[in-house]
């Protein structure tokens, strides 16, 4: 029987099928293909990565070790390493540093609130302190923190939904606290409380990682050993230290201060002391040479590596900041201050003295301009007994109205604008300006000339130079117009004495001095004869010692040399100081030499300096005094006419080696029962001038 022939239909259907069949056979062998593909990747990741973890654990094992104890490893600084000492010139030590037992503490990580209470008391038990300076504020906080239950009970319900609620904040609800705790609460702290109290404060008191102090003065050997025992967390001791003075109070203020180990830098000089790479809690210079010269005196701190496991490894040891030396003689220095208590104290006890209550001596090598001694001392009345208290600073600060003193500066300006001639002579007379009182000097004196006029201090004849270089026309009791521009053809050779600028003296501080706005005919008058412009003693003394050393305006200083401390005391040397002239006066050798040559005869027989320095010197000088107005009643009006005494003066005239400039405000003033004046200047000026040449002989 012959097999039935397959339809159209039925042939399409069985191709479909075979083709369907062979399309899932190549799927399959792809996906097969696909799936050992991605097992083969996966198998050669692992492969790469147990290889890689195998050279990392096996081969770069001590790499990585190290990497990860970089990573745990702090670098920090231990605390301030000592500063360098201060000598005087001859090498006489005037500041050093003396070991100070220390205990302080450093806030650990993780510490609780109850934990530093405990500590608190312990330390309470352990130290003798007082808790005088302890504030009621600071009782308070501590009352909150250990009694906490107590403090939360002093808030109500609404006042906890308030702060829920964010319509106070947790400073409001500390600050409600604080305002309800009772005095009743507070009183019922026994000593060991407030003791516990201030030690707390002290934990919390500035930055969290900062050391804080607890106690650094009068820590006895018992209390010392008895931290170390307990081994307290985060209290420990360390030897610090702080500056001593061999010479006490003498200088003392110029010196300067540091900051203490609690305070670290100052407020006022943070961004300062920041800037240059401090820390907040370093010890730093704070006043006049310690912080004139912290660059040289600063010391170096340890290096440490601290381990994860807290172990401590030095890495760099830190040493005494550099030693300075001064160009002070303290033996000088001494001196003065000396002369200067006991004049102060003779002249107060003076008739016409009520105002009067400092005075200031300074100084110098008029060549180098070294200052040799600088002093000044102001003498109190209290309950009958007189006290003195250092006034130094005020040789830099402190301006005056300083009188006849700068004639010599004036006559320069007469004889380089022409309005004054060597040799000329004048008749010293009255000035009489419409309007005004009449102008005199203290005497008359006839005809004068050049010379003549700085002996005796004449007025009129430094107005008639004024005059000449305001191109004025004086007619007596007329008027009197006056080139304003004059003033400043008299302060441009001021200052080229130092008169009226900054002298550039090393101290932080130094005033100008005023400087008058007001340029009217008759205060030029004034100007020439040291009533108008106010000066410094400083400034006094750069003026007198540019006239000594023939003019040159040499910059005054203290310090002279800086030594290695790392060295043996005071062999390496790493700085001198180096004489620096600022400007020499526009003017002619002749000029000079003439007012010179009027300075020394001001000292001689019937000359206004005359006993301000004894004539075997050879003495060279000028003396000055003016008039001041003060308010003795406090209400703002002047109604006290007082005399403020300056002298001026180097020694010997023909080849000066030191200047000596005394200052007096208010020395005297005038009382309608007595018009007797203590010459209080002159014998300070002179007392001081022979001491100097005992000393330096």
């Amino acid at each position: 029987m012959s097999k039935p022939l397959k339809t159209k239909k039925s042939w399409q259907k069985q191709s479909y099928k075979s083709f369907k069949r062979k399309k899932e056979r190549n799927i399959t062998s792809i996906i097969l293909k696909r799936y050992y593909i991605l097992i083969g990747v996966v198998i050669l990741a692992m492969s790469v990565l147990l290889l890689n973890l195998a050279y990392v654990q096996l081969l770069k094992r001590k790499f990585y070790m190290k990497k990860v104890e970089a990573l745990n490893t702090k670098i920090v600084e231990g605390s301030s390493a000592p500063r360098g000492r201060i000598y005087d010139r001859n090498h006489k030590l005037l500041v050093d540093n003396v070991p100070v037992k220390t205990i302080y503490y450093k806030k650990q990580t993780g510490i609780t609130t109850k934990e530093e209470i405990e500590l608190a008391y312990t330390l309470a038990q352990v130290l003798e302190t007082s808790t005088s300076s302890l504030k009621e504020q600071e009782l308070k906080k501590f009352f909150i923190k250990s009694n906490p239950e107590k403090a939360k009970a002093k808030i109500t319900e609404e006042e906890w939904d308030k702060l829920k609620t964010r319509k106070i904040t947790k400073e409001d609800i500390e600050t409600y606290q604080l305002e309800r705790i009772t005095k009743e609460e507070l009183d019922n702290y026994q000593e060991l409380d407030m003791k516990a109290a201030y030690f707390y404060t002290l934990m919390n008191k500035g930055y969290s990682y900062s050391e804080k102090v607890l106690k650094n003065k009068d820590v006895t050997d018992i209390e010392y050993a008895k931290i170390v025992e307990l081994n307290l967390k985060g209290v420990n001791v360390r030897l610090d230290w702080e500056r001593s003075y061999p010479y006490e109070k003498t200088f003392r203020s110029i010196l300067g201060t540091v900051s203490s180990a609690e305070s670290g830098i100052p407020y006022e000089l943070k961004d300062d002391y920041l800037s240059k790479g401090y820390s907040l809690n370093d010890r730093v210079g704070t006043s006049y040479l310690e912080y004139q010269y912290e660059e040289y005196l600063k010391g170096k701190k340890n290096v440490y590596q601290i381990s994860s496991n807290g172990e401590y490894q030095l890495l760099q040891e830190g040493n005494r900041g550099n030693d300075i030396v001064l160009t002070i003689d303290i033996e000088l220095q001494q001196m003065v201050e000396k002369v200067l208590e006991e004049q102060l104290l003779i002249a107060k006890k003076s008739p016409n003295t009520k105002y009067y209550n400092r005075s200031f001596v300074v100084i110098t090598d008029p060549n180098t301009g070294d200052i040799l001694a600088m002093a000044g001392k102001q003498i109190i009345e209290k309950n009958g007994e007189y006290l003195f208290y250092d006034y130094t600073p005020g040789i830099v600060t402190s301006p005056v109205v300083v009188g006849s003193v700068i004639k010599g500066a004036s006559h320069i300006v007469g004889y380089n604008t022409g309005a004054l001639k060597i040799g000329e002579k004048r008749t010293d007379e009255c000035i009489k300006v419409a309007g005004t009182p009449l102008k005199c000097s203290w005497k008359s004196f006839g005809q004068i000339d050049d010379l003549l006029a700085l002996k005796y201090s004449s007025n009129t004849y430094q107005f008639r130079t004024a005059m000449k270089v305001g191109g004025g026309h004086y007619i007596y009791d007329g008027p009197l117009a006056l080139n304003p521009e004059a003033f400043t053809t008299y302060r441009n050779t001021f200052h080229e004495f130092g008169l009226g600028v900054k002298t550039g003296i090393d101290l932080p501080v130094e005033s100008v001095g005023l400087i008058g706005k007001d340029t009217q005919s008759g205060l030029l008058l004034d100007f020439a004869i040291g009533q108008y412009d106010t000066y410094t003693p400083i400034q006094l003394s750069q003026y007198i010692s540019t006239i000594a050393n023939g003019g040159n305006r040499i910059q005054p200083h203290l310090l002279k040399e800086v030594y290695d401390s790392t060295k043996e005391s005071l062999t390496e040397k790493i700085f001198e100081y180096e004489p620096v002239i600022l400007n020499k006066v526009n003017t002619e050798e002749q000029y000079l030499n003439r007012v010179k040559e009027g300075l020394k005869i001001v000292m001689e027989r019937n000359g206004t300096g005359y006993t301000s320095m004894n004539l075997n010197l050879k003495p060279a000088g000028k003396t000055g005094t003016s008039q001041s107005i003060l308010d003795t009643d406090g209400d703002g009006i002047g109604d006290t006419e007082t005399i403020t005494s300056t002298f001026a003066g180097y020694a010997p005239y023909d080849n000066p080696v030191m200047t000596i400039v005394v200052v007096s405000p208010d020395s005297y003033y005038q009382n309608s029962s007595s018009d007797y004046e203590y010459p209080v200047t002159r014998k300070i000026s002179n007392e001081v001038s022979k001491k100097f040449f005992e000393i330096w002989r």
